[in-house]
């Protein structure tokens, strides 16, 4: 698979993921607060590489990458992406080139040491909205539909595995799949 058709399997993976989260969504009625972005602060996500390869792409298109490569070098905090002031889009300048975690968190399921399904989410979605969190546990306990988190990481893995076996800081995975993409324009 070329460079173009990863892309184009990942952003596949990515809508379908959308479509599934809108649904559950919709089935639960659990939503983020306006505005929220707690879930960004956190100073460990981790991503892989191969999932910020649509956005390296993006900003190579439109002559971005390299200034992207040196702002993603160095910066070790919160996620470069997030922009603490932009109050009505969840902080995320990007949010359309968001990692994988980014939309998974909230609205997914983990698979337990039993093989139950879990709802991964955070304090603020359980709280700020108890019943429909309440009726989304017990839909997914009894076998509801919800994204599971595992699958989605395994059909980034059927894309190419190398680009995956690793999870970095996220900064750090933007970094590398901006790397990928020019050095693959540069020896075109």
């Amino acid at each position: 698979m070329n460079l173009e058709e990863k892309i184009k399997a990942i952003e596949d993976v990515f809508e379908n993921l959308n479509q599934e989260v809108s649904s559950f969504q919709s089935r639960s009625s659990l939503g983020c607060k306006t505005g929220c972005g707690k879930c960004c602060f956190k100073p460990d996500i981790e991503a892989t590489i191969l999932e910020f390869l649509p956005f390296a792409d993006y900003l190579y298109r439109q002559d971005k990458a390299h200034e992207w490569l040196e702002k993603t070098a160095t910066s070790d905090e919160i996620c470069i992406l997030l922009n603490p002031h932009e109050n009505d889009t969840g902080m995320c300048t990007q949010y359309k080139y968001r990692g994988l975690i980014c939309r998974l968190f909230g609205f997914s399921a983990r698979t337990n040491k039993y093989g139950k399904k879990e709802l991964v989410t955070c304090a603020t979605i359980k709280n700020g909205n108890a019943v429909s969190y309440a009726y989304a546990v017990e839909q997914i306990a009894a076998g509801g539909d919800v994204p599971v988190m595992n699958h989605h990481y395994l059909r980034l893995q059927a894309i190419d595995f190398e680009l995956t076996r690793e999870f970095f800081p996220i900064n750090q995975a933007i970094n590398r799949a901006i790397a990928v993409i020019l050095h693959h324009y540069a020896y075109r």
